[in-house]
Formats: structure tokens, C-alpha cells, sequence
């Protein structure tokens, strides 16, 4: 009799075999669920939290400029009545909002003051409206109708962050003025929009989280990005390409590889060290600036386009070199007519993903000092590249540290905006791949 079964009979090893793969799928599943939710999870955070980063309160007054107090010399020239700091400017800004409020039949409460109606509007208001001044000299004199950014309290009022119950506990506001706000409201002199100032004005004060931009932030990774492209990737390319292409196989070619992958896996926060001690310790380099920034993120960037580009240019068939050889080309004509170009979809990709990875580190720039308060921003190349400027992630680290939730709310905006160009760079990537991609 024989012992052999048929195909079509479902023993306990066939079902034990299935049994396995319904788990492996489930697992697998279940990792990628869980993986989709935490990743919703953040995305959810990050756009609850710095949407409002994106809206700004603003203030419009009919502001007095009495010629007395801001050109004495009555010549309208800029020069000299730039003699008038910030200072004078605020008592207008507070005698605007307390005349509005008589305009909207405010009766002001037992012991609250005019500056405490003043204090409504942002302390970065009178430099606005010294700036605006000294542009327009001929409006002085006259009373303008002029927009204001609000206090920071005020906004997050305006945005739901901030309620009675909070102005009981806080120092900054108090019911009262509260209570103006909304009487501003009903008066048409308060409204909320988008704030383009947030992507092109520098960081402010800890005081005036209304203010706050990340111009200057934009700028600085703008130029260290440009560092990073113009040197990681040719040097990157033609390491590789002699590595890949033209090195003898020995001890050292060993050794430099192997340094290489090393390289790739060593902590960002070493390289930060490096720079510390090379480029500004040992070059005298500026910190804070661009160019110190870029040839740190250069040196932790070359491994990781060194081992992409390595991996496109194997990709490419021998048969490819083997037929620009065979019709008489040189290895170098070979190389760089025929393999380089067929590898050039990789290299984008890897310079790409290499350059995403820089725009997102934080440690090695805090070591070289751009973690600085910077106000102005940084000048045209090249003279741009060794001023000091400050970087998105950097930036999102500074505001974290500040006590107040205004600035809580702004990192989270950086963040947002970090991950868009994150996103294009990336997509960019897959684009360029599709278009240049050849199969054989």
C-alpha cells in the first residue's frame, strides 16, 4: 500500500505552514497600522499646534503724530528725527487706543490705567510706527489710520488659547482688558489673518512672541544648504566614481571604505564637535555663520552620497562598459560617456535625500554657535555666507525654550514649514528617479 498523499490533501504541516503566514501577514499589518496611526498622531499635533502660527492679530488705530514731539525742528528730515527713539512713539500708541475706547463708550474699571489699555497692543508697535514714520516724513504732523500687531496675549485670545480663566492666573492680562478686546472686536479695529510676516521676519524678543519670524531662519539654511550642494556633491561624485571605477582593490581602498560606512553611522553631534575645533577654533571662522554651518553639514553629507552613488553606479550593467570598451573607448570615456549618465538618477536622489537629512539636523549647528539671538539678516553672497544667521531647526530649538506659549505655538509653525521643504526636496527625489530611470 502506498504512503504517499495527494497534492490536493491539506496535512498538518500544510496547515501548520498556513497558520504561520496568516500570523506573518497579521503581524505585518498590524506594524503598518500602527506605524500610519502614530504617524497621523504627530501630524495631527504639529497642525493643531502651529496653524495658528500661520493667523496674526492685528490692530488698526487713527494714531496722532504731534510735530512737537517727533520733529522739533520742523524740517522733516529723517536724520533728525531719528533722535526720537521707540520710547516717544508708545505714549501715542496708548493715547490711540484710549481715545478709540471713548469713541466705543468704554468706561474704564476702578484701577485700571491707560497704560494697561496700551498694553494691548504689541511692544513691537511703536518701532513699526517709528519705522513707518521716518519712511513717510510728511505724515507727521497729521493723524494716520495705521495697522498694529496685537499683544501676544491678545492673539492667542483671538485664536482660542487664551481665556478669562487664564487672565485670572496671569500677570500679562487681566479680565478687564479682556473685555476691551471684545469691545475692539465689536468695533471693527481687532481681526485675525494670515501672517506672511511669520515666514519672512527675523526672531524676536522672549517678550514679543507676536513678532517673531523666521526670515532670517529660511535665509541661514537657505545659504547652508547651497554650501552643501556645492561641495558634498562633487566631491561626493568623484570619490565615488574613482572608488567605484579606477581604485586598485588593496589594504587602503579597504580601509577608506570601511571609514566611509563608518562615517555614515557616526552621531551628527561629532561632526558639530569637528567643526567646533577645525573650522572655528583652528580656521578662525565666524560662529553663527552660514559658511561654518555648510561645511559641517558638507562633512556629515558625503558619506551618505558616496554610498548612493556607489550603489547607481554598480546598478549599471557591465555590459555597458564592456560594449564602450569593446568599439575602442578609453575606461574614462567609458565612465563618464556611458556609466555616469546612466547612474545620474541614483546620484540626484542620494544628493537629494543627503541634502533633506542636513536641513533637518539640529546638534552639530548648536555646537558652532548658531543657536544665537539673530535679529539682522545675513547679506548677499558671498559676503552673506560669513554673517550670522541662524537655521529652521535651530530656530524650532530656540523657541522651545522660551517660557511663553506664544513661542510654543511658533515652533510648532517651524516645524510645519520644515516639513514642507522636507516634503518637496523628497518628492523631488522620486520625480527626478522616474524621469532619468532606465531598466534594461
Amino acid at each position: 500500500m502506498s504512503n504517499h498523499t495527494s497534492l490536493y490533501t491539506v496535512t498538518d504541516n500544510v496547515r501548520r505552514r498556513n497558520a504561520a503566514e496568516k500570523r506573518f501577514r497579521f503581524y505585518g499589518l498590524t506594524a503598518i497600522a500602527i506605524g500610519i496611526v502614530a504617524l497621523i498622531v504627530l501630524l495631527s499635533s504639529v497642525l493643531s499646534n502651529g496653524s495658528g502660527a500661520f493667523q496674526q492679530t492685528y490692530v488698526t488705530l487713527s494714531v496722532h503724530l504731534p510735530a512737537d514731539k517727533l520733529d522739533k525742528q520742523g524740517n522733516r528730515d529723517p536724520e533728525e528725527m531719528k533722535s526720537v527713539s521707540t520710547f516717544g512713539y508708545s505714549p501715542l500708541i496708548r493715547d490711540a487706543v484710549v481715545a478709540r475706547a471713548d469713541e466705543l463708550g468704554w468706561v474704564m474699571p476702578e484701577g485700571m490705567k491707560p497704560k494697561d489699555m496700551g498694553a494691548l497692543i504689541s511692544k513691537e508697535a511703536a518701532a513699526q510706527l517709528r519705522n513707518f514714520v521716518l519712511a513717510n516724513p510728511d505724515v507727521v504732523g497729521s493723524t494716520i489710520e495705521i495697522e498694529m500687531l496685537a499683544n501676544g496675549r491678545v492673539d492667542g485670545y483671538m485664536k482660542g488659547r487664551v481665556d478669562r480663566e487664564f487672565a485670572r492666573l496671569d500677570s500679562n492680562i487681566d479680565v478687564e482688558q479682556l473685555d476691551l478686546v471684545d469691545l475692539l472686536i465689536e468695533g471693527g479695529n481687532l481681526e485675525k489673518r494670515f501672517n506672511w510676516a511669520f515666514l519672512t521676519s527675523p526672531d524676536a524678543s522672549g517678550q514679543r512672541p507676536e513678532a517673531a519670524g523666521l526670515g532670517v531662519a529660511i535665509l541661514g539654511s537657505a545659504y547652508m544648504m547651497l554650501v552643501v550642494l556645492f561641495l558634498a556633491l562633487p566631491i561626493g561624485v568623484a570619490a565615488s566614481i574613482y572608488l567605484e571605477e579606477f581604485a586598485p582593490t588593496n589594504k587602503w581602498t579597504d580601509l577608506i571604505e570601511v571609514n566611509i560606512s563608518n562615517l555614515a553611522a557616526v552621531p551628527s553631534i561629532v561632526f558639530g564637535i569637528l567643526g567646533l575645533a577645525i573650522f572655528i577654533n583652528f580656521a578662525g571662522l565666524p560662529q553663527s555663520a552660514p559658511i561654518v554651518g555648510g561645511l559641517v553639514l558638507t562633512l556629515m553629507t558625503l558619506p551618505t552620497i558616496i554610498i548612493a552613488t556607489r550603489a547607481s553606479l554598480k546598478s549599471v550593467p557591465p555590459s555597458i562598459r564592456d560594449a564602450a570598451l569593446g568599439v575602442g573607448a578609453s575606461k574614462m570615456q567609458a565612465v563618464f560617456h556611458h556609466v555616469l549618465p546612466l547612474a545620474a538618477p541614483g546620484i540626484l536622489t542620494g544628493t537629494i535625500i543627503g541634502l533633506a537629512q542636513a536641513l533637518g539636523e539640529t546638534a552639530p549647528l548648536l555646537l558652532i554657535g548658531m543657536v544665537a539671538f539673530v535679529k539682522e539678516y545675513p547679506g548677499m553672497p558671498p559676503e552673506g555666507f560669513f554673517d550670522p544667521a541662524s537655521a529652521l531647526p535651530v530656530q524650532v530649538f530656540n523657541w522651545t525654550q522660551r517660557a511663553d506659549a506664544g513661542f510654543v505655538e511658533r515652533a510648532s509653525g517651524a516645524i510645519i514649514v520644515l516639513l514642507v521643504f522636507l516634503i518637496i526636496m523628497n518628492a523631488v527625489a522620486v520625480l527626478l528617479r522616474r524621469r532619468f530611470e532606465r531598466r534594461w
